[in-house]
């Protein structure tokens, strides 16, 4: 097989510089760096702690691969390995990395206050994501006070095609960006479910161009309504900001006569903090 056959949907949309990630075409292209850290990523799959064969599902990767790559991970820091299950889990040196992007992530810092008050004057959650291939990743997560559903801890990724988070990023990149998500997942969702993965997309572009955000009514979780817009920093970077809340609290109608437009004046105010 091929390294072109073998190049994931995720792999191919990972970098944010607007081109398909393509291993086979790329001589500056480090294959072992790459495959070290997918197997980093498979513990973000589900389960927190796998065993070589595990890995090797998840990542398509050869087991005597993964064999030298879990163990390098070890001695770095990266793994630790549990010798009673035989099966290696994150270790700190991970945790280190991660700390330190979002710790020094300064529009988290200063849109903290601001997000609080829409929470407490909405009673939703609200919530400032990035981008990670094909999800969206919780960098802050801010509830009301008497609230306590919906609570999104930092770390946790949302699917793209189905989130208000993950159609705000996708309706506010450029198109040479949006081209090769569209082409990465229709790759992971196949004929079958990419139509209809299209079509909500479709209709979040028609939003956002209409009125500057997007929704997703129930169609993430069915009982989750929420809206999300994208905040644009300063070096380029595109954030989004959602808010959402049961079903039962705020209803669609609500959520898109008033609600998501008090969001994107929100995001508004954000921007202008100069991050």
């Amino acid at each position: 097989m091929s390294k072109a056959e073998t190049t994931s949907p995720e792999l191919m949309a990972a970098s944010s510089d607007g081109e398909p990630v393509k291993p086979e075409k790329d001589r500056k292209f480090v294959e072992a760096l790459s495959r070290g850290l997918d197997v980093l990523r498979a513990f973000s799959q589900g389960s927190v702690i796998l065993g070589n064969q595990d890995i090797a599902r998840l990542t398509g990767l050869p087991k005597p691969t993964i064999s030298r790559m879990t163990y390098t991970l070890t001695k770095l820091g990266y793994l630790s390995y549990n010798t009673q299950l035989e099966k290696y889990q994150l270790s700190s040196g991970v945790l280190a990395l991660g700390y330190a992007y979002v710790s020094n992530l300064k529009v988290r810092q200063l849109a903290k206050p601001y997000m609080d008050e829409f929470a407490r004057q909405t009673n939703m959650s609200v919530g400032l994501t990035c981008r990670d291939r094909l999800h969206m990743i919780y960098v802050e997560n801010r509830l009301p006070p008497e609230a306590s559903l919906l609570r999104m801890d930092i770390g946790i990724k949302l699917p793209m095609a189905t989130t208000s988070a993950g159609r705000a990023y996708y309706c506010a990149v450029a198109d040479k960006g949006r081209k090769v998500i569209e082409d990465a997942m229709e790759v992971k969702y196949g004929p079958e479910s990419w139509p209809e993965k299209k079509e909500g997309l479709d209709r979040a572009m028609e939003d956002y161009k209409e009125y500057g955000f997007c929704l997703s009514i129930g169609e993430w979780d069915r009982n989750i309504n929420s809206a999300g817009v994208p905040v644009h920093l300063q070096d380029g970077t595109i954030m989004t900001l959602t808010c959402a809340a049961p079903s039962y609290l705020v209803s669609a109608e609500k959520l898109r006569g008033s609600i998501a437009h008090q969001l994107a004046m929100l995001a508004s105010d954000i921007e202008t903090l100069g991050v």
